[in-house]
C-alpha cells in the first residue's frame, strides 16, 4: 500500500473519498466452509475491517448481521458483497452508545438469522487531542459509550442467545497494548474491553463459549481520515515497522481464525495482534 496523502472527510466517514481505495473486499479470499451454517452479528460492519470480516464470514458459509451508525452507501455495498455468496444479510442501523439500540439489534439478529454462533464488536471511535487539558467530558463519555458500553451492553444482550459453542470477538487495538499520547481516551477504552475479554473468557470458559481479541495497529479504514487532521492522515502508518498501514483483508482473517472453532478451539482469552511489525510483550 502507498502511503496515502493528506486528506480529510466529515466523521463517520465513507469509502468512497478515499485515497487511496482500501482493499476491504476480500477480493482474492477462499473460503473453505470453516463457518458454514453459522450466523454471525458483527458491528461496525459496514466498511474497513467490519467489512473485510463480513465478507471473509460470508464466503466461509455464514449468514451476517451487520450494524452501522449512519453510513448507508457503505452498508449497502457490504451486503451486496455478502449476498454475492449466497448467504444473507441483515443491516441494523443504530447507534452503540444507545443501550436500547444494541438490545434491539441483538433481537432482530435472532428474529432472522437465529442463533448467535459469533459475535464481532467492532465499533469503535476516536477523537485525538493535543493536550490532556483539552479532553472534554463529553468526549471522554462518547468515546467510552461507544467502545466500552457499546461493547458491554452488546455483549450482555446476546449472552442468553449465544450457541454453545459461540466465538465473541472483540476488536482491541495495539492503542490499548501500549498506550497513546494524543489517542488518550480511545487508548484507555481500548485497554478496557482487552481486559473484558480476559474476564469472560474465564467466565464463559465451563459453557464452552469462546471470547478473543484481536487488536490491529494502524489500518486503512474511513475513521482515520474522518478522525485525524489532515497532516496526520498523510503517511499514516508509516511508523509501523513494516512501513506501512495495513489493508483491512490483511486483518480479517484474524477474526475468521478465532472465529472457526475448527482453527482455534483451545483460544479463548488470548490478543492476536496485528500490528506490522511492532513487537508486544507478554
Amino acid at each position: 500500500m502507498t502511503n496515502p496523502p493528506a486528506q480529510q472527510q466529515p466523521y463517520p466517514g465513507e469509502t468512497g473519498p478515499m485515497d487511496p481505495q482500501p482493499r476491504d473486499e476480500m477480493a482474492s479470499y477462499v473460503g473453505r466452509g470453516l463457518l458454514e451454517g453459522k450466523t454471525a452479528l458483527i458491528t461496525g460492519g459496514d466498511s474497513g475491517i467490519g467489512r473485510a470480516v463480513s465478507v471473509a464470514f460470508a464466503k466461509e458459509g455464514a449468514d451476517v448481521a451487520v450494524g452501522y451508525l449512519s453510513e448507508d452507501a457503505d452498508a449497502e455495498h457490504t451486503a451486496d458483497l455478502v449476498r454475492r455468496e449466497g448467504r444473507r444479510c441483515e443491516l441494523i442501523r443504530g447507534d452503540v452508545a444507545d443501550e436500547a439500540h444494541c438490545t434491539a439489534m441483538v433481537e432482530r439478529t435472532v428474529r432472522e438469522l437465529g442463533t448467535i454462533d459469533v459475535l464481532v464488536a467492532h465499533a469503535a471511535t476516536q477523537a485525538p487531542v493535543d493536550d490532556f487539558a483539552e479532553l472534554t467530558t463529553e468526549q471522554l463519555r462518547r468515546t467510552y459509550e461507544v467502545n466500552v458500553f457499546g461493547v458491554f451492553w452488546t455483549l450482555r444482550a446476546a449472552a442468553p442467545h449465544l450457541a454453545s459453542d459461540a466465538s465473541v470477538i472483540v476488536t482491541g487495538s495495539v492503542n490499548g497494548l501500549r498506550g497513546n499520547k494524543s489517542l488518550i481516551d480511545y487508548a484507555t477504552s481500548k485497554a478496557a474491553v482487552m481486559n473484558l475479554v480476559h474476564s469472560l473468557a474465564q467466565h464463559y470458559m465451563d459453557d464452552g463459549i469462546r471470547v478473543n481479541c484481536v487488536a490491529p495497529g494502524p489500518v486503512w479504514t474511513p475513521l482515520i481520515p474522518a478522525t485525524l487532521e489532515k497532516d496526520s492522515v498523510e503517511g499514516f502508518g508509516g511508523q509501523a515497522p513494516m512501513g506501512r498501514a495495513a489493508q483491512p483483508d490483511e486483518i480479517a482473517p484474524s477474526y475468521v481464525f478465532f472465529a472457526s472453532n475448527k482453527l482455534s478451539s483451545y483460544y479463548t482469552g488470548e490478543v492476536l495482534a496485528p500490528t506490522g511489525g511492532e513487537i508486544q510483550a507478554g
